[in-house]
């Protein structure tokens, strides 16, 4: 596509879009640990971590490509090893400051994966400088890797508080929720496009969105 076609503000308008997507539609999110390697022990010979240091989690809109967990047989017995890939949009992650990098860890479910692979997902219209976010693939970290508490959504088999989601809030570009909106900010549209909508469960209504609840 030609650059004379796709400016500043066609980038702005996918940006904000794929953003209303991923934060206002889909609803899916990680909880990202940075290690502080700067921080952590290392054993003096190999210098292997023996004992990590992570920044506090910080929670991530994005798109989640679930795999089947993988069944592998040893001397030691059975065992299940998963991975997923995950999206994340790259304007957010540059409004918010953060950089992933391989050897980070996030938690989805009641898994934490290590990232092995971050690679960039696409260019938008063959302009090399803006691309759509990062294609992130998680392997199940191995006991004792990363040792934190368990951050709902879950599973239903599970009894703790917010295992499973009963409350989904749009964010609509709330800064409070670190959400920004180029062409509102920019003043190309008025802020808050609609106001924000909310779904929850309603006395025993199952889900507010079909208007049902008592």
């Amino acid at each position: 596509m030609a650059r004379l076609f796709i400016t500043a503000r066609e980038i702005d308008f996918i940006s904000d879009v794929t953003k209303e997507i991923t934060k206002d539609v889909i609803g899916q999110v990680i909880y990202y640990y940075k290690p502080r390697l700067d921080l952590s022990d290392a054993e003096n010979v190999y210098d292997e971590m023996t004992e990590r240091v992570f920044d506090p989690p910080v929670e991530i809109d994005c798109r989640v490509q679930w795999n089947p967990s993988e069944k592998l047989t040893d001397r030691y017995g059975h065992q299940a090893l998963s991975s997923i890939e995950i999206y994340l949009h790259y304007r957010d992650l540059i409004d918010r400051g953060i950089v992933v990098e391989e050897g980070d860890f996030f938690q989805f479910g009641d898994t934490f994966y290590e990232m092995t692979t971050v690679n960039t997902d696409k260019i938008m219209f063959g302009l090399v400088e803006h691309i759509t976010g990062y294609r992130i693939v998680g392997k199940q970290a191995r006991k004792g890797l990363i040792d934190k508490p368990i951050n709902g959504p879950t599973g239903e088999e599970y009894t703790d508080e917010g295992a499973v989601q009963n409350t989904f809030v749009q964010q609509r570009g709330d800064a409070t929720k670190d959400d920004k909106r180029q062409l509102v900010s920019d003043g190309v549209l008025d802020s808050r496009l609609g106001s924000a909508q909310t779904v929850k469960k309603s006395g025993s209504a199952k889900s507010s969105f079909y208007g049902d609840e008592t």
